[in-house]
């Protein structure tokens, strides 16, 4: 007789915390969408909330230490899970850690400054120790260097939080470059693995491979422009070392051949994003001459580079996670090109037309906020709903 196979089990408990995208996605997308648009309202004047510390640095912090760290976060929380078959934090334990990084985006506004350093420097050493501890009884060493980039992140923060309490005598703008470039640098490495990839899967017998010795030149001029950056080193050094990563960054978009993916929007948002790093290194190596102010470079970075990825791949893995196919509605598109134009906007129009800087900034945020309240109107049914096959996660 033959035997019949049990249906799966039905998945348990809340469907927001069921896997660490859920509840980690849904958040820094609203932090997205509501702190940039705050921060541009109170630097124009039009609002004058009490911050726990001076408002430059909130929002600096918030968006490398707050949002860019929670989607990070979410995505470990996940991909661990597929990498090795365990079981990462989920139910009542996803749920503390969700709440303990909501905590910290309070407390960086209702004070105090120590409940808000303390609160704010926990979950990202925490999170490090429970995935170690999964990827270490997996035994999945080829992804423990990612658990580095956690606790590179973690000290960076702290550094910050010390320099602002004034306990190192480290700038804490220092902090939060140390922190942008680390996220580059993971940028630089992952993107290289997987845009090529996801390019040709959908481009049968299209060749962007990027020669082994190219994409070592990358890496090494990447990481050495970047860390010349952040400890000050002489600014012609720098200079030299953030043009050449840019050419370099600029002929390995060049040979993924982007070109190939202006009908699918899934894939052209990573290459989009991409091009925004060697236009970033551009910036900055002029900003080391003197030709352009610093921040051009720096958002260019964070608003293009970091921000453009982030939708991406937010509405890519959670697609992937729910069930769904790999393919954008409209309204994806449309918080796409919001991403992209708010990177232009934020950095073009100060650099070309600097009378128009506080016009530029009210538009940038609309823009980018706009962008991640689509998201959340299309994502949040689904991601607190279970996933459309009735699977677990």
């Amino acid at each position: 007789m033959a035997s019949v196979k049990a249906p799966p089990a039905a998945p348990i408990g809340w469907p927001v915390l069921r896997l660490g995208f859920r509840p980690f996605y849904l958040g820094a997308a609203l932090l997205a969408c509501v702190s940039v648009p705050l921060w541009v309202a109170v630097f124009l004047g039009q609002l004058a909330p009490a911050f726990a510390l001076p408002p430059l640095l909130w929002h600096g912090h918030e968006m490398v230490f707050g949002f860019a760290a929670g989607v990070i976060i979410g995505f470990l929380l996940t991909g661990v899970r597929a990498w090795t078959g365990l079981e990462t934090p989920r139910g009542p334990l996803l749920g503390a850690l969700a709440l303990l990084w909501l905590a910290a985006r309070v407390t960086a506004v209702t004070g105090p400054y120590a409940l808000f350093a303390l609160v704010d420097f926990a979950l990202l050493p925490l999170v490090a120790a429970l995935l170690l501890r999964i990827l270490v009884r997996a035994g999945n060493r080829r992804n423990i260097p990612l658990i580095s980039l956690l606790l590179l992140m973690a000290a960076a923060n702290a550094v910050f939080h010390l320099a602002v309490l004034g306990w190192v005598q480290t700038p804490a703008a220092s902090a939060l470059y140390a922190g942008l470039a680390l996220i580059l640098m993971v940028v630089t490495v992952m993107a290289g693995r997987v845009v090529p990839v996801f390019t040709r899967n959908v481009t049968p017998g299209l060749n962007n491979s990027v020669p082994r010795p190219l994409e070592w030149s990358v890496l090494a001029a990447t990481g050495l422009a970047l860390a010349l950056w952040v400890f000050g080193a002489p600014a012609p050094v720098t200079g030299v070392l953030c043009a050449l990563a840019a050419v370099l960054h600029a002929v390995r978009l060049a040979l993924w051949k982007p070109q190939v993916t202006l009908t699918r929007p899934i894939l052209w948002i990573l290459h989009g994003a991409y091009a925004w790093l060697p236009i970033g290194f551009a910036l900055l190596a002029a900003a080391q001459a003197g030709w352009v102010p610093l921040s051009l470079a720096v958002h260019a970075f964070a608003v293009g580079t970091v921000g453009g990825l982030i939708i991406g791949m937010i509405t890519r893995t959670a697609r992937g996670h729910t069930g769904r196919p790999l393919k954008t509605s409209w309204g994806e598109t449309l918080a796409y090109g919001l991403v992209l134009a708010a990177a232009v906007v934020r950095v073009a129009v100060p650099a070309v037309v600097p009378a128009f800087y506080a016009r530029a900034l009210d538009v940038a945020a609309g823009m980018w906020g706009l962008a991640f309240l689509i998201y959340l109107v299309i994502y949040v049914p689904w991601l607190t709903r279970t996933r459309l096959d009735g699977k677990d996660g």
